[in-house]
């Protein structure tokens, strides 16, 4: 019988745990609420590594591991490939398709970091949705500019920066509020794919903000792809995994 090691990290991971029995396990780095109500096992921690995932899937006898991390989550995913193939067992990978501009959309896509600094220098009232990474940069806002950063939890700010901590989905009369009441001229994303995020875009669209977008990093190739949580349940509907 084939037991599973699903990797989280997105919100469809999550939908797929809900259909695994105990003898699979729900893997999680542990950013974020662990859900109590689930039928197979949940691990929540890393590994140290492909060697420590490789030696996870062995000890455990995992026969399929199943990747449904965040599309930018690439050292996970590589980790993930690379571990499947020092353990013998095929990679799965669940692969959220990225959004695609439409007409109105002013997206300026950016490779990293040092890009992103200089497209901002035009703008003043920024909007990041890029996760904890502008923590760390806290101390370089220019004085002309002050940033609202959005993510999971809510985490000190300074005077010319606001923290809000927020789990989508989010309405997108939510994400009017939000643009109106800050003023916010340029906003920061990542291309996610994720539906529960896709209000701001439309936002941004209504109101003419530029979007900045960095780039998805390139991911291994695996064994199988899927573009959405009905692939893969169709494709494990084809294994004796319940």
């Amino acid at each position: 019988m084939t037991r599973i090691l699903l990797l989280g990290g997105v919100t469809e991971a999550l939908a797929i745990a809900r259909t695994l029995g105990p003898q699979h396990i729900y893997s999680l780095a542990g950013v974020g609420r662990v859900p109590s109500d689930l039928a197979c096992q949940v691990r929540v921690g890393g590994y140290g590594g492909a060697e420590g995932l490789a030696g996870f899937i062995r000890e455990q006898r995992i026969s399929l591991l199943l990747d449904a991390t965040h599309p930018y989550a690439a050292q996970i995913s590589a980790n993930a490939v690379a571990a499947a193939t020092l353990s013998g067992v095929p990679c799965w990978a669940l692969r959220r398709p990225a959004w695609q501009p439409q007409a109105g959309d002013d997206w300026r896509e950016v490779a990293d970091w040092s890009h992103l600094v200089q497209a901002l220098q035009p703008f003043k009232r920024p909007l990041f949705t890029l996760g904890r990474e502008p923590l760390q940069h806290l101390d370089e806002i220019p004085p002309e500019q002050f940033w609202t950063l959005r993510a999971l939890e809510a985490y000190p700010g300074n005077p010319r920066c606001e923290v809000i901590g927020a789990r989508g989905p989010f309405l997108i009369a939510e994400e009017r509020e939000l643009f109106e009441r800050r003023q916010i001229d340029v906003l920061i994303s990542k291309n996610s794919g994720s539906s529960a995020t896709e209000p701001k875009l439309e936002v941004a669209r209504e109101r003419g903000v530029p979007v900045l977008v960095l780039k998805r990093p390139d991911l291994p190739e695996v064994d199988r792809s899927f573009a959405s949580v009905t692939e893969v349940l169709a494709a494990l509907s084809q294994l004796a995994y319940a």
